[in-house]
């Protein structure tokens, strides 16, 4: 029946957002001529809470992969949904992270979408049409204006895909997309997204966003 084959689509994909705990002074630092250290750290709160609210409002399962832990207190001050999955980052740079944090969820589902938390512009709707590409698709990207990506998602894990990249260059989703060409995969590239990490980044966000810093 229509009803059960999408609980159970919903039911194999994994959505994974990346974050660190919004501390002051040590979050969104390069924000901080703009918006001062508690405006950038409040910004970064902002940020985290709207990428956890459009992951869970897809109805698919959302996993946070944190530094500090899990078990660190300062999570609790967040007062985030019960509904979330919780995974602790690895060491090491930030393809290691992916890439483990990728083996370890494609043991349980069949479909994993990587996502950070600057992206105001990644809604729920834009989330599940990714989602919805991995079905013709071996991957899905939505990259950013600056040349890395917002979105990442696939069926199978490659180290390929995350090693030997400087990360937060602008040259990430180009050798990403150059690495999944060379293993045969079929893409499914998507309109590019606005991170907010500059700054000129700030133009992007939605209206009323600053009104609340």
């Amino acid at each position: 029946m229509p009803v059960d084959k999408q609980l159970k689509s919903n039911d194999s994909t994994l959505i994974i957002i990346f974050a660190k705990f919004p501390a002051e002074g040590m979050a969104k630092t390069r924000l901080q001529p703009a918006l001062g250290i508690a405006g950038a750290a409040m910004m970064a709160r902002k940020l985290l809470i709207h990428s956890i609210e459009q992951a869970i409002a897809t109805g698919y399962n959302v996993e946070l992969c944190v530094s500090p832990a899990p078990s660190d207190p300062c999570w609790q001050t967040l007062e985030l949904s019960e509904s979330l999955r919780w995974s602790a980052q690895v060491g090491g740079e930030l393809g290691i992270r992916m890439f483990t944090a990728s083996q370890q969820a494609l043991v349980k589902f069949d479909n994993v979408l990587l996502m950070g938390a600057d992206c105001p512009s990644l809604s729920a709707t834009k989330l599940k049409q990714a989602a919805q590409q991995l079905e013709p698709h071996d991957a899905v990207m939505i990259p950013a204006l600056d040349g890395g990506y917002v979105l990442f998602g696939f069926k199978r894990e490659q180290a390929s895909l995350f090693s030997d990249i400087e990360w937060s260059t602008a040259s990430v989703a180009s050798i990403t997309q150059q690495r999944i060409a060379a293993l045969n995969w079929s893409l499914a590239l998507l309109e590019p997204l606005p991170d907010i990490d500059e700054p000129a980044d700030l133009a992007h966000l939605p209206v009323g966003w600053l009104d609340c810093l």
